[in-house]
């Protein structure tokens, strides 16, 4: 077969995101994901793409009617994502990230107040029940198996877990997410039950002794990554809530969304990466690895940001005040450079919280682990919305785009 490949006609960067209606950064963001890929111009003038296969990208993004009506529009008052930068219920959340704790920041997505003495406690019965449900599971369990399992083991201990009034669910938040953290095994001895959710899993995350900037910089991670719109686990948590799951499994369908390299793992990539940079001492030769094998490089560019990850550059700052975290930081920023002059991609949270868990001697995981934890105030928040919507609002028609059945014999 012949390949026709090198005849086909070729466009700029600028005629590719004019094409797509996107701004040119997010075109070299759909190559770091593999939608598209790019071709040196002979001449030096940057990077040319594809024609047929900017155009098949163009048409699949292109939205089409559903046979059954229009998908609901979600009307929510908790995130809003504005240019570069976002917003929890109308604040700049990484300035709120970097005055307030995690658990201040939760009950401002749930409530619209900032409690400045806010507790978390597991009740014993629920610890317990998702203590030996994580101890259940075999060695080759991963972060979100372990999480999974807990939340459910937490729920089925609770008689009043069908109760999806707004005082009770916000009661299930504020035991779920201390349960889930100390049902985790601990790397080295865990701290007081009534300490911080940041030190609390600190402990179950390394057996390093924690100082206070790496317990700020994990706090500041959780307070992070609580919530950013309409990830693909918070729709999945809409659309459970909206058939009037309780909150147990609302979040455990948050967490089967999150278990994946494309959403929640994909900082443990972004982790061996670094791993693999201050092994061989060459950032340039990984990336030049993973382009090879045609694998996106983990941890750079974000679809809903034409600059830099405003989540990122808050650890990243953080990072660059904990002892520990020099030759990981600097990883990091080697493998933004050595792909600089391609793709022009900054590095995003993944890459962020990869620096962080490898500076902390955590295993690879331990980013998925964060980020779920934390994202579980934000699945609850948005159950809360829900919960005040009619219910089962979700259900669309297919389009069929398969074999038509026989017509009937005359």
């Amino acid at each position: 077969m012949t390949d026709h490949s090198a005849d086909a006609p070729r466009l700029t960067t600028r005629e590719t995101a004019d094409r797509l209606g996107v701004k040119p950064a997010t075109v070299y963001a759909y190559v770091s994901r593999g939608q598209l890929t790019s071709r040196r111009d002979p001449e030096g003038r940057g990077s040319t793409f594809d024609a047929r296969e900017v155009e098949a990208l163009a048409r699949k993004g292109r939205r089409e009617p559903a046979a059954g009506g229009d998908t609901p529009r979600i009307r929510t008052r908790i995130t809003l994502i504005d240019g570069d930068r976002y917003y929890f219920r109308g604040v700049d959340a990484a300035e709120l990230a970097g005055r307030h704790h995690y658990e201040q920041i939760a009950e401002w997505l749930w409530t619209g107040t900032l409690h400045t003495e806010v507790r978390f406690t597991a009740p014993p019965e629920a610890l317990a029940a998702a203590r030996r449900s994580i101890e259940a599971l075999p060695e080759s369990s991963g972060s979100a198996d372990r999480l999974r399992v807990a939340a459910i083991a937490a729920g089925v201990t609770d008689p009043l877990r069908f109760d999806l009034g707004r005082d009770a669910v916000l009661g299930v938040a504020r035991m779920l997410i201390p349960t889930l953290v100390d049902a985790l095994s601990p790397c080295g001895e865990p701290p007081h039950a009534d300490a911080p959710i940041a030190e609390r899993l600190w402990s179950r995350l390394t057996a390093n002794r924690p100082d206070t900037a790496s317990l700020r910089a994990l706090d500041l991670a959780l307070s992070l990554l609580i919530d950013h719109d309409l990830a693909a686990s918070t729709l999945a948590v809409r659309v459970a809530a909206s058939a009037r799951a309780h909150p147990y499994a609302v979040v455990s369908a948050g967490l089967g969304t999150l278990d994946g390299p494309l959403h929640g793992a994909a900082s443990g990539l972004a982790h061996r990466m670094l791993a693999e940079v201050l092994e061989r001492g060459s950032a340039a030769a990984v990336v030049a690895d993973h382009l090879r094998a045609g694998r996106p490089v983990p941890g750079l560019g974000h679809r809903l940001y034409s600059g830099p990850d405003p989540r990122a550059e808050a650890l990243f700052a953080a990072l660059e005040r904990m002892p520990t975290a020099g030759a990981a930081l600097g990883a990091a920023r080697a493998v933004e450079a050595a792909t600089a002059r391609q793709t022009q991609l900054c590095g995003n949270v993944d890459l962020a919280l990869a620096a962080l868990s490898l500076a902390s001697r955590m295993r690879p995981e331990a980013g998925e682990t964060v980020f779920a934890v934390s994202r579980t105030a934000g699945w609850i928040a948005h159950a809360l919305e829900e919960y005040r919507e009619p219910g089962l609002r979700w259900r669309t028609s297919g389009q069929y785009d398969g074999p038509q059945p026989p017509r009937a014999v005359p």
